[in-house]
């Protein structure tokens, strides 16, 4: 059991760190933060590098938290949050298949990170080295996930349309 979520570990929290380094630092293919920013201004998030930034260090430390087994389900739960904030401000209306720029990835990537929140992190991770307990809880991790489900909807309220230029 242990080394299948050492791989789903893996797996799940390198694809989201490679993300927001695509966000931060343009790494990977990226935009970095200018151009993830304009983005983010595009699709109502203002000020988007403000956005972009939030986004890029959710993406890249729940990853990487993830990877390293560290900090219980706080890892997994960053994920949740932007992939929410994701689907609703982007793929929500593409449909279901990522193939038309649909929710199934995000969905997948979701789904990853709950299933790793409660299963915890197994033999071969940091949390477990260092004997260390925090948001390992059941009810501790619904919690964070119904707070993750809550700013992700407050981040998508916030959006709100550019300016109208004369």
């Amino acid at each position: 059991m242990s080394v299948a979520l050492l791989i789903v570990r893996l797996i799940l929290g390198l694809g989201l760190a490679a993300h927001g380094t695509q966000k931060l630092f343009g790494w990977f293919g990226g935009h970095g933060l200018n151009g993830t920013g304009g983005f983010f201004e595009n699709l109502g998030f203002r000020p988007g590098k403000i956005f972009a930034l939030m986004a890029g260090l959710g993406e890249t430390a729940g990853g990487l938290l993830t990877v390293l087994g560290l900090g219980g389900a706080l890892g997994p739960v960053l994920i949740v949050l932007v992939m929410l904030v994701a689907i609703g401000s982007v793929h929500i209306t593409k449909g279901f298949f990522v193939t038309n720029g649909g929710w199934e990835l995000n969905a997948l990537y979701i789904a990853g990170a709950i299933a790793v929140a409660f299963a915890g992190s197994g033999l071969y991770s940091l949390d477990n080295a260092f004997n260390l307990q925090f948001l390992t809880d059941p009810m501790q991790i619904w919690y964070a996930l119904a707070a993750a489900v809550v700013v992700a909807g407050l981040n998508l309220l916030a959006r709100r349309p550019a300016p109208k230029t004369e």
